[in-house]
């Protein structure tokens, strides 16, 4: 056969097309399938103990007891599925929780009430084994400017109950610090704290940081700031003998200008291009940025138009990158307004109904970032916590059915295909649907068995890349 193409040519060409292929793929790898924490807790630096995280989930879990004690009253409140099936009276609860223990996990998924018990169950255990996933100690919005040397001293002690944290095993398995934005007033403060909590870190610990440590810049504007953030960390790895690459960073979205520069172009690839390699995720400012919009106070909300036009802008310049995206916070604390252990009917009521209607705004809110595929928000107080692991087990065990089923298929199809030596063009799609399952494995929403449903080995599942499940499943063959 003839072919009007010479092989030199097509090879010329093809090597060309090689290039440009490698370098796209290059800067758009594609999701990261690390552990992606789905929050950030914020605390004040001057309020950080060693035991913060331990003693939030105390308090989060006393609270979600409080006002709802059990899985029917946690249905009521936020409409769960198949919540007007529960029973109405405390004695037909305490039947039907009896009923749901004596049951193995087959058998509680044919039950209306399957949802509601899995998802209040799922809550109490992680309050009580890891309530906070990510916490920043915070020396910006959270703390706020004051005199140098009172932030010098709160630098120097919040650093000195990390290394104790670290040593006690009671930090969360993501930590970090937030220090003052990089903007001309303030970056010689901003500076200062990263260099001198640091320091003191790696003095108490032997020159050792915590796991997934990392550096909130923020009111980020321009790619120079996160360029000099950078520097900075070469010159504090260098000084105290950490590896190259050891300090990470995470930037804010928060001002317009972040999502659309004087030129009229999207600038966040340029910011993550300037972090080299450094900056791993990207965080939504609520509250920075809707006032940047001018939308007035009263209006600031996480439910606002413009917040998911930002969402929008930032998935858009920001996909295929593996920067993980993170949701801003839901102002409205779930606490009620009378305090003391001498309350009045009236005042309990009140107080379970203000907790009741900001447990709903806060779930909501989850809910609609879960949606919009950003897995990640910000929680500013642990009573918020429960609502934040109501709303991503919701989330994740609605999907759950659909989601193995698709995979299932997904893993078959793609086996077939390995068949012909090559690898199955949709591995990025596989990709995404394993994502599903190690983000709903890793923050408690379901367990191993759940996965080896989709025909996955645990092995398999472990390695965390579709791409490499079906390049060994290529090799076996």
């Amino acid at each position: 056969m003839q072919f009007s193409i010479k092989e030199s040519e097509k090879e010329s060409l093809l090597g060309s097309l090689k290039i440009a292929n490698l370098a796209f793929q290059e800067k758009y790898p594609g999701d990261r399938p690390d552990r992606q924490p789905v929050h950030t807790v914020y605390g004040g630096a001057n309020l950080f103990k060693a035991d913060t995280c331990v003693r939030m989930g105390e308090t989060a879990l006393k609270s979600l007891r409080t006002y709802a004690p059990n899985f029917v009253e946690l249905a009521r409140v936020l409409s769960l599925e198949g919540h007007e099936f529960l029973p109405q009276t405390e004695r037909e609860t305490a039947l039907l929780m009896r009923k749901l223990e004596a049951m193995n996990e087959g058998e509680r998924r044919g039950e209306k009430a399957w949802l509601a018990w899995s998802v209040y169950n799922k809550i109490v255990r992680k309050l009580e084994t890891e309530p906070v996933e990510d916490f920043r100690i915070d020396f910006e919005d959270g703390f706020g400017n004051r005199p140098d040397e009172e932030e010098d001293a709160v630098a120097l002690k919040a650093a000195g109950e990390l290394a104790a944290g670290m040593k006690a095993g009671t930090i969360s398995p993501f930590i970090g610090i937030r220090i003052k934005p990089f903007t001309e007033d303030l970056k010689y403060r901003g500076v200062r704290t990263l260099d001198l909590f640091i320091t003191e870190l790696l003095a108490r610990t032997g020159g050792v940081l915590p796991s997934n440590f990392v550096v909130m810049l923020p009111k980020v504007t321009i790619p120079e700031q996160v360029h000099t953030l950078v520097r900075l960390f070469r010159l504090i790895e260098g000084e105290r003998g950490l590896p190259e690459g050891a300090l990470k960073m995470e930037t804010m979205v928060e001002a317009t200008q972040i999502i659309m520069d004087d030129e009229g172009r999207n600038p966040l690839y340029k910011l993550i291009r300037a972090s080299e390699g450094r900056c791993i995720a990207a965080h939504f400012g609520t509250y920075d940025y809707t006032a940047s919009c001018g939308i007035t106070a009263r209006y600031q909300t996480m439910a606002h138009p413009v917040c998911d036009f930002a969402h929008h802008m930032t998935k858009v310049a920001l996909a295929g990158t593996g920067i993980f995206l993170s949701d801003g916070a839901t102002n409205v604390m779930p606490i009620g307004p009378h305090r003391g252990e001498q309350l009045s009917f009236e005042q309990v009521l009140e107080n379970r109904e203000a907790v009741h209607k900001a447990w709903r705004t806060g779930f909501g809110h989850t809910m609609h970032s879960l949606v919009n595929g950003f897995y990640q928000g910000w929680d500013l107080n642990p009573a918020q916590l429960p609502m934040r692991y109501a709303a991503t087990y919701t989330f994740f065990l609605n999907s759950l059915e659909d989601a193995t089923v698709r995979l299932k298929i997904f893993v078959e199809r793609a086996a077939i295909s390995t068949l012909t030596g090559d690898i199955f063009d949709d591995a990025a799609t596989g990709q995404g649907l394993l994502n599903f399952f190690l983000k709903a494995l890793n923050c408690g929403a379901i367990d191993e068995p759940a996965v080896l449903a989709t025909g996955l080995s645990l092995e398999e599942i472990r390695s965390r890349s579709f791409y490499k499940i079906l390049q060994r499943r290529r090799n076996k063959r």
